[in-house]
């Protein structure tokens, strides 16, 4: 007969095997800030040492089972929204004009249904803007992408437009109070608040962000796994506040007019609550049925 000790550590290695498995997965998902990645870091270290310093007999299988569900966790309420733009950043020393960029293949990044083409990574102009319009259920959403501040990350949005990847697409993530924004771009995404997130193009976006970014009401900037390198097609637009560090490449800006359905989108509210506890799926679905590109 097993030993409370051995009964221990059994339940511990059950329970980092467990952790471990769902870490990995959670690491493929396109997080901004302290997402999902995070969270289950978090539980990972807190439940574990819970294990190995719990006492023996029936604890032992209660501390083996995987943590509750966030989904029962309460729905955070909207903070208020500032009505101040964040300053666009300008980057201390412009960048070649035209620029090279490389755009790595990504199998971690299922695309579904929607594989585009690569774009063209020579010859990328660094000067100059283009505005693009997210047209969606919830209103038209449009921005302006700034070359020179991230001419590889609007090469490849403006590619990606153009080939309809985003139509049809719906938004996954709503901040409404610390991290003020919503997330789109995945193109899996079904409103399913534990799986979205994981979808990209197939190839990843080279980071193209600079010392001093700060991110706030207005910025247009990409989201990515918590590793260098590993943006895609998800991106996020801040319609609030945003403490973030400065690794996530800021590319454009927000209009006044996508700034108010922004607005009213975090007003109606967070549905089903996301892994992290404070980010979810938006109460009513933002779905973009068309998305066109002006220079």
């Amino acid at each position: 007969m097993a030993t409370n000790q051995q009964r221990r550590e059994a339940a511990k290695r059950k329970l980092e095997r467990q952790l471990v498995r769902r870490a990995e997965r959670a690491k493929r998902r396109k997080i901004v800030g302290a997402g999902v990645v995070g969270g289950v870091v978090l539980i990972v270290a807190g439940v574990v040492v819970w294990v190995v310093n719990s006492g023996g007999s029936s604890s032992d299988t209660a501390a083996a089972s995987p943590p509750p569900s966030s989904s029962a966790a309460p729905v955070p309420s909207l903070t208020n929204i500032p009505t101040q733009r964040t300053a666009m950043p300008t980057r201390p020393k412009a960048l070649p004009n035209p620029t090279t960029c490389t755009y790595a293949a990504d199998a971690q990044s299922p695309t579904g249904a929607k594989k585009p083409t690569v774009p063209d990574g020579k010859n990328v102009p660094a000067t100059g803007t283009v505005t693009l319009t997210f047209k969606s259920t919830a209103g038209d959403i449009p921005v302006t992408l700034d070359r020179a501040l991230a001419p590889c990350t609007v090469q490849s949005m403006v590619s990606l437009a153009k080939q309809g990847f985003y139509t049809d697409t719906i938004c996954h993530r709503l901040g409404v109070t610390d991290l003020q924004m919503l997330q789109c771009g995945d193109p899996n995404a079904k409103g399913n608040v534990q799986t979205d997130g994981q979808g990209g193009p197939g190839y990843t976006v080279p980071d193209e962000y600079f010392t001093g970014e700060k991110y706030g009401r207005g910025i247009l900037a990409m989201a990515n796994t918590g590793q260098p390198n590993t943006g895609g097609s998800q991106f996020f637009m801040v319609y609030g506040t945003a403490q973030l560090p400065a690794t996530y490449t800021i590319f454009g800006s927000i209009s006044d007019e996508g700034l108010k359905v922004l607005d009213q989108i975090a007003k109606t509210g967070i549905g089903a609550v996301g892994q992290d506890g404070a980010t979810g799926e938006p109460k009513n679905p933002v779905k973009f049925t068309a998305v066109t590109v002006s220079a």
